[in-house]
Formats: structure tokens, sequence, C-alpha cells
């Protein structure tokens, strides 16, 4: 068992030394990269000048010491009376292994202190550029984190305001005025975002206010049934039967308030997996348990439905047409009809019911899918107003487009459209996407 261990230790410890060195150069740019946003604009624009500055120099350096002639000029000027002036020139930079003339011998000597002060004025040249390249650096720098605090000013503006909002000041927006820049654009984004979580708050407290209203009703019913037990001193059998009986109604109806608000809650968080449903067969499903329910109301079902895959949960589906079944049905007129159909249309699947009732005013239709909503309140009928909020929350789960409208003779129109699946080989793949996910197979 030991050289086993040995040799698993050997293994370690050289990846170890491997990876250590590795890790401690990334832990030292972790430390050597500045934390503060300005900082790291003043040290690049910094780094950017002097790289420029450089590139400068060294183009102006080669430029100025590229040779332009090897000549030596040599004036000659003979004058006299009755003679005329005359300059001769004479060319330097003889090739050739003789030794030059006599009269040459200053030639190289003006050559070389030529030389010498060519190079000694490149030599200054040089320093000079370096001397100066390092303060207008140091300047750079200096401007560049005084420009900096300026482009930041804003984006200090935005966080100080996103900081003083919280829940109590929801309603507070960060209106940041000026051009339109980045940080704008992130300003509106966060506004934006501000109002989403502002009405999510608000429907949150709609909701929270709702459901103890919803709760604490049956809950003093409960208490006052009880009371009455406990105060009547001449409290029978019967009576305490009758009661019972209430009590047990009450909380039959607490339950499935308490299920409902449960299935609501899963739907509107979403959902872990899915898989291939046929929407067609989930109708069917449905309507096999709800048709005994609505021929007792005397409303008629006619469905007509065409095989639709979609990618879903099967019980939150089974549940999406139930509701939307159940609550045609039961508003609805004598002798009513209830239509519910399954389509394919323009790589979707649509699920549409419509039924013949009441009729709904346009301004009451959004309102019809918030929770707690009803078109008429009775007391004891066994209804929450959950049943289309829970609709609305399992299809946008799925990724399906809700539209309501009233129907023309009255009730209802719900239609919503899913993705659709289709046969992709051995697996399915909504349409769009199906070409990608078989490349990516």
């Amino acid at each position: 068992m030991a050289p086993p261990l040995l040799a698993r230790l050997a293994r370690a410890r050289d990846r170890a030394l491997r990876t250590a060195p590795a890790s401690w150069l990334r832990a030292l740019a972790r430390r050597l990269t500045p934390r503060r946003v300005r900082v790291r604009f003043a040290v690049l624009f910094g780094l950017l000048f002097i790289a420029s500055g450089a590139v400068l120099l060294g183009m102006t350096y080669l430029l100025v010491n590229r040779p332009t002639h090897s000549s030596v000029v040599k004036y000659e000027i003979n004058g006299g009376e009755g003679r005329q002036p005359t300059i001769h020139i004479q060319p330097g930079g003889q090739s050739g292994g003789d030794a030059p003339p006599p009269e040459f011998a200053l030639d190289a000597q003006l050559r070389e202190q030529a030389a010498r002060m060519h190079e000694a004025q490149m030599h200054d040249l040089l320093v000079q550029s370096c001397i100066a390249l390092a303060i207008m650096a140091c300047l750079s720098v200096a401007l560049s984190w005084l420009l900096a605090r300026r482009v930041l000013r804003p984006m200090r503006t935005v966080t100080a305001g996103i900081r003083s909002i919280s829940a109590r000041n929801v309603h507070e927006r960060l209106a940041v005025e000026g051009p339109g820049d980045e940080i704008s654009d992130l300003a509106d984004s966060v506004d934006g975002l501000l109002d989403r979580l502002e009405a999510a708050l608000e429907s949150h407290k709609r909701f929270v206010a709702n459901a103890a209203h919803e709760l604490r009703t049956p809950l003093t019913v409960e208490r006052a049934l009880l009371e009455e037990c406990l105060l009547d001193p001449d409290a029978t059998a019967e009576s305490f039967r009758e009661n019972f009986e209430r009590l047990l109604r009450i909380s039959t109806h607490q339950g499935a308030l308490l299920e409902s608000l449960l299935t609501l809650a899963v739907s509107e968080r979403g959902m872990d997996r899915t898989e291939p449903v046929d929407l067609a067969e989930v109708v069917e499903t449905v309507l096999l348990t709800q048709l005994p329910r609505t021929e007792r109301q005397g409303v008629r079902i006619a469905d007509r439905t065409e095989p639709a895959q979609v990618a879903g949960d099967t019980a939150l589906l089974e549940r999406l047409v139930a509701n939307l079944v159940h609550n045609a049905a039961y508003y609805n007129v004598p002798d009513g009809t209830v239509d519910v159909t399954v389509r394919r249309h323009d790589r979707h699947a649509v699920l549409t019911v419509t039924n013949t009732g009441p009729a709904v005013p346009e301004e009451r239709v959004g309102q019809l899918f918030e929770p707690f909503q009803r078109m008429s309140r009775t007391a004891g009928d066994g209804h929450h107003g959950l049943g289309l909020s829970i609709v609305r929350a399992i299809a946008a789960a799925h990724d399906a487009a809700l539209t309501a409208r009233p129907g023309p003779a009255g009730g209802l129109v719900v239609e919503l459209s899913f993705p659709l699946l289709v046969k992709d080989g051995e697996r399915y793949a909504v349409w769009p996407q199906t070409r990608a996910a078989t490349a990516s197979k």
C-alpha cells in the first residue's frame, strides 16, 4: 500500500510545483493591477502617450540621422587686378586604396570634424528628446488623472443614486441628463430596471394583501363557529354536527386556496426541466375529467385538435388547460358552449379556448389575469380568482404568448401560442433551432 501512496504524493507534489509559478504570477498580477478605474485610466493614457512619443522620437531620430551626401565642398577664390574671382568645388568621399593627394588632406580633416559634430548633435538631440518625453509623460499622466475624474463624475452620480434607492423610495429615478452616451444609456437601463422592480413590488404587495384577505375571511368564520359551540349552553349534537360540517367545508376551501397559491408560486418560479408534450393529448386528458362536470352545468364542450408537440411540463400544462376549460364553463350561460382547439400555425402550437357567456368589457380583460380578480364575487362559490393568473404564470414559464379578447357574442377568447417542437432525428427541437441543434449534436 505504501508505494502507490508515495507515488500519488509525488504526482501531487509535481503538479503543485508546476502550477505554483503560474498561480504566483496571477496573484502578483492581481496585486499590481490598480483597483480604481480612475488610476487605470491615468496609467493607461500615460502608457499610450509614452509609447506613441517613443515611436515618434525614433522616427525623428532615424530621419535626422539619415546621410544626405558624402561630398566636401572646397571654395577657392582667386582674385587680382584684371582677373575675375573663380570658385572651384572639389568633391570628397573618393574611394580607392590610394592615399589622398596632399591638397586633399584638409578635406579629410573637414570630413572628420563634420562627422564628430553630427554625432554630437544627434546625441544632444536624443538626450533632449528623452527629457522632453519624460516631462510630457508626467504631464500626460496628470492630465489623464484629471480627465478621468471628469469622465467618471457621471458614473459616480449614477452609483450614488443607485445606493440611495431602497424599497421605501423605489419610485425615484436617476434621470441623468446629458448627451446620449454610454453612461446615459446605463442610467436609462437602470431606470427601466427600477420601473420593472417597482411594478413587481407593487404586484407582490397586492398579492400579499389579497391573499391575506382571502385567508382571513375563512379564519374569522372558523373562529366564530368554534366560539358559538363553546358559548352556547344549549348546543346539541345536531348543532355541533352542522358546525363541524361547515368547518370542514371552510377547511377544504382553504386547502384549495393554498394549493392554488402554491401552483402559482411554482409556475412563476419557472421549470427545472422540460420534456416533449403533445398539446392535443393534454387537452383530451383534461376533457375526459371535465366533461361530467360541464354536462351537469348544462354546458357543451366541442374540441378540434391536431397533434402539436411543445416543450414543457405535463402536469403544469394539464393545470393550464383545466383552468381555462373550468373558467369557460363556469362563467357561461345556460346551454352555452366551450370550444377548445389546438392547431399548428406559423411554427407554433396554438391553443384557443372560446366560450359563450356574459359580455366582458375590453378594459376588464387584462385585470382578469391578475390574482384574486373575478368578474363577480359570490361568497362560498369555491373560486378564489387565481385560475387565470395561474394560466398566465404557466404560459410565461413555457415561453408562450397569451392573448385574450372579448368574444363577438359575449364570453372570452383566450389564445396561447407555444413554440412548436419538430422531430429531428432521435429527438425533438424547437423549430427555429432545429438545424443548429443537429449540427451541434
